[in-house]
């Protein structure tokens, strides 16, 4: 459970990421210097704003929606761009802070090793110096104290020599020495690409310096420490989000203060502890790894993958627990937003494209959250909910907006303003369903919880005000006599409604993907109102609604139906095929219940496997994992997993797009890769949909002997497996709510009435052995 590196982090692509739910950081150097790139999670360029439709939007829907039934997409298209896309205002991005820039006193040095223990999200460096001592440095960011703390020491008096200086990322950063000992700092979140340069918000921090022996002294707006024993580091920065006083000014100096108060000894015990409640609930072992591969650096593990070598299960585990390491860093319960598209990180490039460190809501966020209930961080999807509220908050101006509907809307992207207007292109930006898309985690932390209160509070009021908009929103297809969506987008593909050389098009009525989540959408809400024994004529016009949706439909390729109609794409390479989303996260498409579209669905993906110039993004990666995975095809599985980590990923784990997406010049990290990766390994291992516990559903064959503990399963439980020569030797399932179910594996299963708080051991053929106390 270790990432190491005997070599220098040359930039940031190489650093260590660390984090505690508010404060990033990534940190990269080697012996002579370092720089710690410093983000906050609500340090965000631009403004809240209202972009609103004109008059009579729902007559105008209605003559746009005309254009496409009668076949003029070219008309129905234009209508959109006068009707549907608003200018571009302060929608801003999330901003590095600032960077500490370290330099030591030492020029040279040998036997470097770096290193990230996930086990106790504690990074170290440690070095011989030229002088022959042994430096070591411990580097963590605490959740329990709200700093980044940093402890350098030598094993000789003296020898830890360094100075401190704070640079800032935007050009209203500044700052100063605050006594000898301190460095504080005041600056706002300002750019000119995504907003007008003088909007967004104000941070102010400090960095502070406890030495033992030697000197600290402040020169030139630096802190330099003069051969001292032992120094530690404190960080800590606070921001006006959300704040209508000017309490927060003072938050980061006590901060500050109380970590000193406590010492570095007392905020390590507390930061581990505090993280291992987290971390240690769950334990993989894929088998077919060795001391000796363990044992080689991690990106020297990398290149052998790269390689061809298959051997190294121990690398896949690795990369599973470094994405549930990422999100325990970046999405703690009481984090102020949820992870954007670097997380809580900002390597400073996503910001200066078309696309920044925003949330996207057609795959990018959800993926970012894809493992986090079966991987057993429920606490760590709450950001996530609480953000899913706002955006329901402030959708119903959309739908008013936009549509004349009730209810809620929220398109393609979103930021911490709460942007939910459509985009600004109509290929990506009128992505209808994209609200409703992070929506259905109300729907996923549900059931793997089981919470009532939760389901009464939160889940089913904004569900149920989704509902409310598609049920106003939706119209009948004159010509099926369907319900459906529309205009909008299976995002971002394009077809061709007619022959190729009249032109692709973006826009048409009912894409499968819409109607996939409408019918999840409509399904849980139905049936949370039965629950809760509420809203009785809703339910009946849900009841209704459901009866008038599109069936999933196969085209004349064999493959799954992208379109309402059976179009030819445009672009058969894209990077999404959000009609997945039937297959994962949702179950509308099963191998038991549904073959015939299951093999259309693996018609889908192997064709967009056929292209060589398919775009080899990471998102996409982790999207053929997971299709495959619940196509219970685990070798195709693993392909796509090593494919992710040994193509799409930096030396430091972390997942990138390649050049060429939205105006990359270069590879630009996005972390949903590690997140869908981590999900995906997840799912071939456990599955629990359908009403059914699926143990082991797709085992590749180089996975022939292991065993995990702790991953969830939905109605409330646990489940450990072990297996070897690829057949399951025992398993062992914890309710924690009744829990009615049937538990598969290999061709078997037995039906589970399970009571709460009772441990269910089977055996290597599901028989039940034992029930225990939990």
């Amino acid at each position: 459970m270790k990432m190491t590196y005997r070599q220098p982090a040359t930039s940031w692509k190489q650093g260590l990421p660390l984090g505690n739910g508010q404060l990033g950081a990534v940190l990269h150097g080697g012996i002579n210097s370092e720089t710690w790139n410093m983000t906050e999670v609500t340090f965000w360029s631009g403004k809240p704003e209202r972009f609103g439709g004109g008059p009579d939007p729902k007559g105008k829907l209605s003559v746009m929606r005309e254009a496409f039934f009668s076949g003029d997409y070219v008309l129905g298209d234009k209508l959109a761009e006068e009707q549907l896309e608003p200018r571009k205002g302060n929608f801003g991005t999330n901003l590095s802070l600032c960077d500490i820039l370290i330099t030591y006193g030492d020029d040279d040095g040998s036997e470097l090793m770096r290193e990230l223990d996930l086990e106790g999200a504690v990074a170290t460096v440690s070095y011989r110096s030229t002088s022959g001592a042994a430096i070591r440095r411990e580097t963590f960011a605490t959740h329990a104290d709200g700093v980044l703390v940093s402890h350098i020491q030598g094993d000789r008096i003296g020898s830890v020599s360094l100075t401190l200086r704070l640079s800032g990322r935007t050009n209203t950063f500044d700052t100063w020495l605050d006594g000898s000992d301190k460095l504080a700092f005041r600056t706002q979140a300002t750019e000119n690409i995504h907003s007008d340069g003088a909007c967004g918000v104000w941070c102010e921090g400090g960095l502070k310096v406890v030495a033992k022996g030697g000197r600290v002294l402040g020169e030139d707006g630096a802190l330099v420490v003069k051969q001292a024993d032992e120094v530690v580091l404190y960080f800590a920065a606070a921001t006006d989000y959300g704040r209508m006083d000017d309490g927060w000014k003072a938050e980061s100096m006590e901060r500050l203060e109380a970590a000193e108060a406590k010492g570095f000894e007392q905020l390590r015990a507390n930061h581990i502890s505090d993280y291992q409640m987290l971390f240690g609930r769950v334990e993989l072992d894929l088998g077919g790894s060795s001391d000796t591969l363990d044992a080689l650096p991690t990106d020297e593990r990398l290149r052998r993958l790269r390689a061809g070598d298959s051997e190294d299960n121990g690398l896949i585990a690795l990369f599973y627990q470094y994405g549930r390491y990422l999100t325990i860093a970046g999405s703690r319960h009481d984090s102020r937003l949820p992870l954007h598209l670097q997380g809580i990180w900002n390597d400073g490039e996503a910001n200066a494209m078309a696309w920044s460190c925003d949330y996207h809501l057609d795959v990018n966020t959800e993926m970012n959250y894809y493992p986090t209930e079966i991987s057993n961080l429920a606490e760590c999807h709450i950001p996530l909910m609480n953000y899913i509220e706002q955006l329901a908050e402030a959708g119903r101006a959309a739908a008013e907006d936009f549509y004349g509907c009730e209810g809620w809307v929220a398109h393609v992207f979103s930021n911490a303003w709460g942007f939910v207007s459509p985009g600004w292109g109509r290929s990506w930006g009128l992505n209808v369903t994209g609200g409703l898309w992070i929506a259905t985690h109300l729907k996923e932390h549900f059931e793997y919880g089981m919470d009532r209160k939760f389901l009464s509070n939160q889940a089913y009021p904004v569900m149920k005000e989704a509902a409310l908009f598609f049920l106003d929103y939706m119209t009948v297809h004159p010509k099926y006599g369907w319900l459906v969506t529309g205009p909008s987008t299976s995002p971002e593909n394009s077809f061709y409604p007619g022959p190729p050389e009249q032109g692709e098009q973006q826009l048409s009525m009912g894409s499968t993907m819409d109607q996939m989540l409408v019918r999840d959408l409509f399904d849980f809400v139905l049936e949370s109102a039965e629950l809760l024994e509420t809203d009785v004529e809703l339910q009946e016009r849900l009841r209704s609604a459901i009866k008038l949706l599109p069936p999933l439909q196969i085209g004349k390729r064999g493959q799954l139906q992208e379109w309402l109609e059976d179009y030819a794409e445009a672009q058969p390479q894209h990077r999404h095929f959000s009609h997945m989303y039937g297959v994962y996260p949702g179950n509308q498409i099963t191998p038991e219940q549904t073959p015939e579209l299951s093999e259309a669905m693996r018609q889908t993906l192997l064709g967009r496997m056929l292209f060589d110039e398919r775009e080899d993004i990471e998102f996409t990666a982790a999207l053929f994992a997971l299709g495959f995975s619940r196509l219970h095809d685990g070798n195709q599985a693993v392909k796509h997993v090593r494919h992710l980590i040994g193509e799409l990923c930096f030396d430091n784990l972390l997942s990138y797009s390649k050049p060429g997406v939205a105006g990359a010049e270069t590879n630009i990290f996005v972390i949903d890769g590690n997140f869908g990766g981590t999900a995906a390994i997840a799912d071939m291992l456990l599955q629990s949909h359908a009403g059914s516990i699926h143990l082991l559903p797709a085992l590749p064959v180089d996975w022939s002997a292991g065993s995990y503990q702790g991953l969830r399963a939905k109605g409330n439980a646990e489940a450990a497996a072990s297996w070897q020569d690829g057949r399951l030797t025992e398993a062992v399932i914890t309710a924690y709510s009744d829990l009615e179910t049937i538990v598969k594996c290999g061709g078997r299963q037995i039906s589970l009435q399970m009571e709460a708080g009772k441990r269910y051991r089977l055996n290597d053929r599901l028989k039940l052995v034992e029930v225990e106390t939990a």
